[in-house]
């Protein structure tokens, strides 16, 4: 029997407090059973609840901690054409990240991205292939971009440009030997977490169900035993699904004793954009001794830079939840990007810093007695199955964001194939065409003409896209334009609306997930009072 396509519908993708209870409760009531359990909120495991939700399946999505908690809200915050790719020979990451791209920024999320323009200023210090490397590169990118047919109206192409317009870009840039510069355009998100918050929406709009703080303490067989973070007298919640996904990144090896993750930490720093001249390029620097490795200082909301990004092996014994950042990466990065500006920053300058860990896979042993094999550890993902009882566990892991959405169409494909020995009958992937909620032309999204913006803050309609006027008009407490904090560009109805409709739940759930103003711990204790005020209100 074929498996009916779901329709979307606007009040499913609402989350909040009040419907994480019901599915709960429904779960504990005898509806226990789905087609598919997804375990881990973060982009990949986001993207597969949505590719599985829109096939048909009934998907329940689980995360010990929050949507985004982990390695997804990390992340340099760019949708990545792979040319780093290409001068490291592999073409195929570089493709497909094209092609991944141009899906991104055309129809699943033009709201929450935009073109970047990156530039590398070609100075007197750096050497005869630093200089000629990068203007090789991009145009090799311009041939990718084309390939994946993205339109030069959404990516122009590359090309030199005048020492002047350097500067123009990038004030800091020191100019005592600069020549010329280059620039090329990749994909920006305004947030990473706000993508993978709209993705997790999109699919309960699709009718899968969304439980965060919820962690999955077991997973074998058809079978995930799972213990509500937010009440430790609750007795647990056994859950039998037809297919298991374990999403979790780099914590995978927890679930499937296959897989061990080799973490890398990329470290960035927040520094206040006023401090490198307020720019609107994105700066790339050669990292010494590199012909292919750079450090950025990328312009990013809240009037910040963020600045990056190290690739340091952390080992395999412990994966902390929140990586710390250790101080020979801050000096590093400082020393790196230093050598193109005019001034100098210094540790002063550092407002807050971050790490992600990137999960670089290997292999373990696979049967008794046999051989290892060992994946290259490089940015490929991987899409495992178990053996024996744990047949219906596939494991997703690896890979990079800009390819989430191929990630979960490889690995529902292979949901979809052991249903189908079920009598289940899911249909085709359709996420190359859904745009997500806030996407103009969204599912289930009132036609929003440009007067329905006009008096919005330009911050919340970058963060909110054409749900923007929604977020105002129905928000729930008083003063909705008023800033959460003196100098902070979020109002108290972004707070209100992360909690009515993206699930929000505890204080740190919105100053450091659905916002991003908790990178920055000044600023953070400036907008505790307000998150808990907000919070507790709506509730």
């Amino acid at each position: 029997m074929s498996t009916p396509r779901p329709t979307f519908r606007p009040d499913s993708a609402r989350l909040d407090a009040a419907r994480r209870t019901q599915d709960l409760a429904a779960l504990r009531g005898g509806q226990a059973h789905v087609d598919l359990v997804v375990i881990g909120a973060g982009v990949t495991g986001a993207g597969v609840a949505l590719d599985a939700a829109t096939r048909g399946l009934d998907v329940l999505i689980v995360d010990a901690h929050d949507i985004a908690f982990g390695t997804s809200r990390w992340s340099s915050k760019l949708a990545h054409g792979g040319l780093r790719y290409l001068a490291t020979g592999n073409v195929g990451i570089a493709r497909r990240s094209a092609l991944e791209r141009g899906i991104l920024m055309g129809t699943t999320a033009p709201h929450l991205t935009h073109a970047v323009t990156q530039v590398v200023p070609v100075q007197d210090r750096y050497t005869r292939g630093q200089k000629t490397a990068p203007r090789v590169g991009f145009i090799a990118g311009d041939a990718l971009r084309i390939a994946a047919r993205t339109p030069s109206t959404t990516l122009p192409p590359s090309r030199t440009i005048s020492r002047h317009r350097v500067a123009e870009l990038c004030p800091a840039v020191d100019t005592s030997d600069l020549r010329f510069g280059y620039v090329n355009h990749d994909g920006q998100l305004i947030d990473d977490a706000r993508l993978v918050t709209a993705l997790v929406r999109t699919a309960a709009g699709y009718g899968a169900r969304v439980v965060t703080h919820c962690r999955a303490v077991e997973a074998h067989g058809r079978t995930v035993v799972l213990q509500d973070g937010l009440d430790a007298d609750s007795s647990p919640v056994t859950v039998t699904a037809g297919a298991v996904v374990n999403a979790t990144g780099v914590w995978a090896g927890h679930l499937d004793p296959q897989v061990t993750v080799r973490p890398s930490r990329g470290t960035h720093l927040v520094i206040d954009a006023a401090a490198v001249g307020n720019p609107t390029g994105a700066l790339t620097v050669p990292v010494p001794g590199h012909s292919s490795r750079f450090c950025f200082i990328l312009p990013e909301q809240l009037g910040r830079c963020y600045v990056g990004i190290t690739d340091e092996d952390l080992g395999t014994e412990t994966i902390p939840d929140v990586p710390d950042v250790p101080d020979s990466d801050v000096q590093w990065i400082l020393d790196v990007v230093n050598q193109a500006l005019a001034v100098d920053l210094t540790t002063d300058d550092v407002l807050g810093a971050f790490a992600g860990l990137r999960p670089l896979v290997q292999f373990n042993d696979r049967g008794e007695g046999g051989p290892s094999s060992t994946a290259d550890l490089s940015r490929e993902h991987v899409i495992l199955t178990g053996e024996g009882e744990d047949a219906n566990l596939i494991t997703v892991t690896g890979g990079k964001l800009t390819e989430y959405r191929l990630m979960a169409e490889q690995t529902v494909d292979l949901v979809a194939e052991k249903l189908r020995a079920t009598g289940s009958a899911p249909g085709p992937c359709l996420t190359t065409s859904i745009p997500l909620v806030g996407a103009p032309g969204a599912p289930g999204v009132e036609e929003v003409r440009s007067s329905d913006l006009a008096g919005l803050p330009d911050s919340m309609i970058a963060r909110f896209g054409h749900e923007a006027p929604a977020v105002l008009r129905t928000c729930p407490v008083d003063r909705p334009l008023e800033p959460v904090a003196p100098g902070i560009d979020t109002v108290r109805a972004e707070f209100a609306w992360h909690v009515t409709h993206e699930g929000a739940l505890t204080v740190e759930d919105l100053i450091d997930r659905r916002s991003r103003i908790g990178l920055v711990d000044a600023d953070r204790e400036t907008c505790l009072a307000t998150a808990q005020e907000i919070l507790d209100t709506v509730r």
